[in-house]
């Protein structure tokens, strides 16, 4: 019996062997987060890229190649050594990148390189500080204090969806490039660097694309894009989408696209209420998001779970918050998603999945 005077114990025999193997497993937490940090610098440095090209090599060699200080090429390279990224022949004092390890570090395989996600922990990282301070006292970190997030977003979906976007997500949507082919009028809500945009107005100039994103530098990138491109059919817009349900053009578009763009808005069943309003009677709305549930539980077997909640910690939820918003996260789950599609006023909800994708369902919304 637990008294007033006598703290409630535990009944359970305290397990030693689990005890350890928990402490072991932290040490390999602390690794991997060192080693993420690295990777990240491998890959923005080139060097991944670099040893895969030239082979063994010195540190002078590898520093040379990528035109950077030796010095610090020799410390990286220590850390890629211990951390079984890299091997290492002291007796010729070479290092080398395997060929099976490069496949996934390098920028030679495009739609699988890991060192691409890696970027994402320093950048969290630097904005810690802030995250602390909304544990403390609530609101959010706004978006202008990531710094590099949109260039690491614009490199996943580099990865995850441009080389997927004609042969795998457009066919998702029945006869769908035939409307493209022939013009249609399509919209990308939280565009980004209007990476996906630019490229379907370069595949069909016949149609006329709109692309939104609340910053301003993400759409300044784009339309220096788009005029690189010679894409004359496209047009982006800075735009605050927080009234979108009452101020979207009423079946101004046949096609709305979103890229992983929902659950960090502001208000995000304004935003599908929005694109429901802005699309004709037989329009199609396509959404990427993340593949998740919305119950943690369910949760535990997908296999970047833990890297997906902490964006949504340290990104997606508060920047949502940061404007007084709903902070929904990018771990809202398919069952809530479900329920927002419906609520906007979507007659019609199909999920799907692709097999390259292990982050994302893609759904297919219809009035």
């Amino acid at each position: 019996m637990t008294t007033a005077t006598s703290p409630a114990v535990d009944s359970r025999a305290f397990d030693e062997a689990r005890a350890e193997a928990f402490g072991e497993r932290l040490v390999d937490v602390l690794n991997s987060g060192a080693l993420c940090l690295m990777t990240s610098i491998g890959h923005r440095t080139g060097l991944f890229d670099t040893m895969a090209e030239i082979g063994p090599a010195t540190t002078t060699g590898l520093a040379d190649a990528a035109g950077l200080k030796e010095r610090y090429v020799r410390e990286w390279l220590g850390a890629m050594t211990v951390g079984g990224i890299v091997e290492h022949d002291p007796e010729e004092g070479t290092y080398t990148l395997p060929a099976e390890h490069a496949a996934s570090l390098s920028r030679s395989a495009p739609t699988d390189n890991i060192a691409v996600f890696a970027q994402y922990i320093p950048q969290l990282g630097s904005v810690e500080e802030d995250i602390v301070h909304c544990f403390r006292n609530g609101g959010g970190v706004p978006y202008e204090r990531y710094h590099r997030f949109h260039d690491i977003m614009a490199e996943d979906s580099g990865q995850s969806v441009l080389p997927a976007l004609r042969n795998h997500i457009l066919p998702l949507v029945s006869g769908l490039g035939d409307k493209l082919e022939s013009g249609i009028r399509v919209l990308d809500v939280g565009c980004g660097r209007g990476k996906a945009l630019n490229l379907l107005a370069s595949w069909y100039p016949n149609s006329r694309f709109v692309g939104y994103d609340l910053s301003e530098e993400a759409v300044a990138f784009a339309r220096n894009e788009a005029a690189e491109l010679g894409n004359t059919n496209v047009i982006f817009e800075a735009r605050d989408l927080s009234t979108f349900d009452r101020d979207a053009e009423p079946a101004a578009f046949d096609f709305v696209t979103t890229f992983d763009a929902v659950h960090d808005q502001k208000d995000p069943l304004a935003v599908l209420r929005g694109i429901r309003r802005s699309l004709t009677a037989d329009g199609v709305y396509l959404a990427q998001d993340i593949k998740g549930s919305s119950h943690v539980h369910l949760n535990c077997e997908q296999p970047i779970a833990p890297l997906l909640y902490t964006i949504s910690c340290m990104h997606c939820m508060t920047v949502s918050l940061a404007q007084d918003g709903e902070g929904l996260g990018a771990m809202w789950g398919k069952e809530k998603a479900l329920e927002y599609f419906n609520a906007a006023g979507f007659g019609s909800v199909e999920v799907n999945e692709l097999d390259h994708d292990i982050q994302n369902y893609w759904y297919v919304c219809r009035p």
